[in-house]
């Protein structure tokens, strides 16, 4: 597939799959560092492309399995724009569900409700292959993310980079060729959302919901010094495309 060529920034293709799961402030630190986004809200009806034409693609979170297809019917295009951009070594950026469409698209296993639930701030620890990732390298030993899944991989795909884990959760960061990169956390997401999850919910899983809220403010300064950098660094990779 031929790259489009047209001038001006780059304009990465983004999914957003349900109304509260926004690009945040990883749209944000995208823009700023050049890349123009088209957030596509399929869940309203809005189409997504048949093709990228070399746009790079960012994939959101949301409450449902990568093969969810009959409640999420838009999902299998989103997994062909990520077989596509596989295809054609195109930048790409799963989050929550996209980190797990990427994984089961490139081979790899995804299993509903499995392990142990994680919801707030989390410690993820980069494994030694991190450092020498284009997009991690540098960042510590452990950064603090936001966390909130069931689901989880269960096996990262051939061939993938094994980049990051948590207590609860083993595969917390991967990428699979030269540019496509999942991760199981949000590092979209600001602390102060926390404040709106629904408590009872919470509790059912055995968190407070106050806890988790005062821990991520705490740990919101460390977050916003890694993942802005580890988003600049995709957002440069994403403009070395033609």
């Amino acid at each position: 597939m031929t790259p489009s060529h047209a001038p001006g920034p780059p304009t990465a293709v983004v999914v957003q799959n349900t109304r509260s799961g926004g690009p945040g402030r990883v749209g944000a630190w995208l823009r700023e560092a050049g890349i123009d986004l088209e957030v596509l809200r399929p869940y309203e009806g809005e189409a997504l492309p048949r093709a990228l034409d070399g746009r790079p693609l960012l994939v959101l979170g949301g409450g449902f399995l990568p093969d969810d297809d009959e409640r999420a019917p838009w999902l299998p295009a989103t997994r062909s724009l990520v077989a596509q951009a596989l295809d054609d070594g195109t930048p790409v950026l799963g989050i929550c569900l996209g980190g797990q469409l990427l994984a089961q698209v490139a081979g790899g296993s995804v299993r509903a409700r499995h392990g142990q639930p994680e919801f707030g701030s989390t410690r993820i620890r980069l494994r030694p292959e991190a450092a020498d990732d284009p997009l991690l390298y540098g960042l510590g030993a452990t950064v603090p993310a936001i966390e909130r899944h069931v689901d989880a991989i269960t096996e990262l795909p051939p061939g993938a980079s094994w980049l990051a884990s948590s207590a609860a959760c083993p595969h917390q960061a991967f990428r699979v060729g030269a540019r496509a990169w999942g991760v199981q956390f949000h590092p979209e997401a600001e602390a102060e959302r926390i404040a709106g999850w629904d408590r009872e919910r919470l509790a059912g899983q055995g968190f407070d919901r106050d806890r988790l809220h005062a821990e991520a403010v705490a740990d919101d300064g460390a977050a916003v010094s890694a993942w802005s950098v580890f988003t600049r660094r995709f957002a440069r990779v994403c403009a070395r495309l033609p």
